[in-house]
């Protein structure tokens, strides 16, 4: 037994990142709650700790290789070996406690808790389960669960998953259902503590789990938890529900003056216009800063928050140290996803001549606090690449980015506008998939059908492939979510592409967020109810304070649609 510590922000907590995915939420929410980190960068740093946090981010196998290679598999289970040790793993930090995953790739777990983590059958729902969902609560006198309210969502973002058996009831804290698949979301024996969900991006409630368990940790209460008191026969008997996700996009771009700045488009086009009483060439539009606009976003109750750069660093992510600058300023204080997307490509420094991997520019943002990143113009060239190979070749953005950071990290942003057609017949391109339009939506000379050309380059470049073919070779090589946009709603306040929502989501088995068009709450549940997105997201209406966040929400409860009560 742990000696006593009165003063418990003395603990120090020890830190095992072994360098994938955004640590740096993590450490932000550990320092939130007052306790001082030590990195792990020895094995024998792992048996002097007073307690052990492992944030585990990304791919089981490469997780297990790395330990591996670092020399800490060994030391790691000799501190787990009986259950007294104080430790918390978060997400693969759960997962790799187990005895082997499907997504090992060869490489065993740490064989601490009976059980094997397997995949998420996309046949009955999208893989990954990505949101905010709750928990059916099986230890309540558990000291980590003490300041939270049993009701409320945490964030998930996974594709495999621990299935509750009668050789690890015991260690289940918490359970959760997605679908009708229910799983272990949290385990606890003795001082050994895991979660599948990510208390650093759960809000308020994450930081409040975390400060149950640091706290236990400090006064020696943490084993007060009576594991072996599991009703194994009751844990089937609540189900908990995947809330429909609000995102908030932030489209950042330097204005005239140099200064990053958040603005909005109309059709794509960023500068202030006519409609605006501009004559001439307008100014970039300023609708604020981005830290100080997220932080505000993050307080009102997003769900997520995803920062755009649509200047698309024609300089190389690499020297863009605002952007960067931005995200480790918004995580911060800012406890929930964080998207980060603009030129996230292979390029070569025209300064230096060194060249830089997709791989390398993505590690860059997780590394500056980005839980997700977002590829477009690259998702669409490497999608095109898919169909004139007719394989994968291993070398795309997706394919690099997921294999290490698992797909759940790799979000695809589609940037389609309608092409009119009178009829299915009359499209050439017989990959393209054709559309028939509700009514109101039909084009300006009363067609009934149309495709959804993509574009690159910001909507600049056409290319000839429609959005349902891209969202599905994308899905092919690795993407885990499709956020899809529509030029021709953009910034017109008038709901989402419906056509467009349901010929993605319907061709896909990854999560789809819907954007463009939202310009009141109803738009929201129109998307929701009428489509299968699991989020939607907007931008200019919240920027201008025209709708709050807490409107949709509401409006959202009483529809009968469920959201994340903040």
């Amino acid at each position: 037994q742990r000696r006593n510590m009165p003063e418990s922000k003395k603990l120090k907590v020890s830190l095992l990142d072994y360098g994938a995915g955004n640590v740096r939420s993590v450490r932000n929410a550990i320092r939130a709650n007052g306790y001082e980190i030590e990195d792990i960068v020895n094995p024998s740093q792992i048996e002097s700790a007073e307690v052990i946090i492992f944030p585990g981010v990304g791919a089981f196998g490469t997780a297990m290789q790395k330990l591996e290679e670092l020399g800490f598999t060994d030391a790691l289970k000799k501190y787990l070996s009986d259950h007294k040790r104080p430790y918390l793993g978060i997400c693969l930090g759960m997962q790799t406690l187990f005895e082997s995953s499907e997504e090992g790739h060869g490489f065993k777990g740490l064989g601490v808790i009976p059980g094997d983590v397997v995949k998420f059958d996309d046949t009955k729902m999208s893989v990954p389960h990505i949101g905010w969902n709750g928990r059916s609560v099986h230890q309540p006198d558990s000291p980590v669960l003490k300041y939270i309210e049993p009701e409320k969502e945490v964030y998930f973002v996974h594709s495999f998953y621990a299935p509750i058996t009668k050789k690890n009831a015991d260690w289940v804290l918490t359970s959760t259902t997605y679908s009708d698949q229910r799983f272990i979301s949290a385990i606890q024996k003795g001082n050994v503590v895991a979660t599948q969900f990510h208390p650093e991006k759960s809000g308020q409630v994450g930081l409040d789990i975390l400060k149950g368990f640091l706290e236990a940790v400090g006064n020696g209460t943490l084993d007060n938890s009576n594991s072996s008191a599991i009703d194994t026969s009751s844990i089937e008997s609540k189900s908990t529900t995947l809330v429909k996700r609000v995102v908030v996009a932030l489209d950042v771009r330097s204005n005239d003056h140099g200064d990053l700045v958040v603005t909005k488009g109309d059709q794509y086009d960023v500068r202030e216009n006519e409609k605006e009483g501009v004559t001439g060439r307008g100014g970039v539009r300023n609708l604020g800063k981005p830290v100080s606009l997220a932080q505000r976003y993050y307080d009102e109750g997003a769900d997520e928050i995803a920062f755009l750069n649509i200047t698309s660093f024609r300089q190389g992510v690499i020297e863009d140290m605002p952007m960067l600058q931005v995200l480790e300023e918004s995580s911060k204080k800012i406890f929930v996803p964080l998207t980060v997307g603009g030129g996230i490509r292979a390029y070569k420094d025209p300064a230096s001549g060194k060249e830089y991997s997709a791989l390398e520019v993505a590690a860059r943002y997780f590394r500056a606090g980005a839980d997700k990143i977002s590829i477009g113009s690259d998702a669409v060239h490497a999608a095109e690449g898919l169909i004139a190979a007719g394989k994968k070749t291993g070398t795309t953005s997706i394919e690099t980015i997921s294999e290490v950071y698992g797909a759940q990290a790799v979000v695809v942003s589609i940037d389609p506008k309608r092409v009119y057609v009178s009829s299915p017949e009359s499209v050439e391109n017989k990959n393209h998939v054709v559309v028939k339009l509700r009514e109101g939506q039909y084009g300006p000379d009363g067609e009934q059908y149309c495709w959804y050309q993509c574009t690159v380059k910001g909507g600049r470049e056409a290319r000839d492939i429609c959005a349902v073919t891209v969202s599905k070779n994308c899905e092919e090589l690795g993407a885990g979510e499709i956020m899809l946009n529509c030029i021709d709603m953009d910034g017109q306040c008038s709901g989402y592409d419906l056509d467009l929502m349901n010929a993605v989501s319907n061709a896909v088995k990854i999560p789809v967020i819907a954007s463009s068009g939202a310009g009141k709450p109803k738009h929201f549940s129109e998307v929701f109810q009428e489509t299968k997105v699991e989020a939607a997201l907007a931008a200019g209406m919240f920027h201008r304070k025209e709708v709050e966040i807490s409107e949709v929400k509401n409006h959202l409860t009483e529809s009968n649609i469920p959201a994340r009560s903040t």
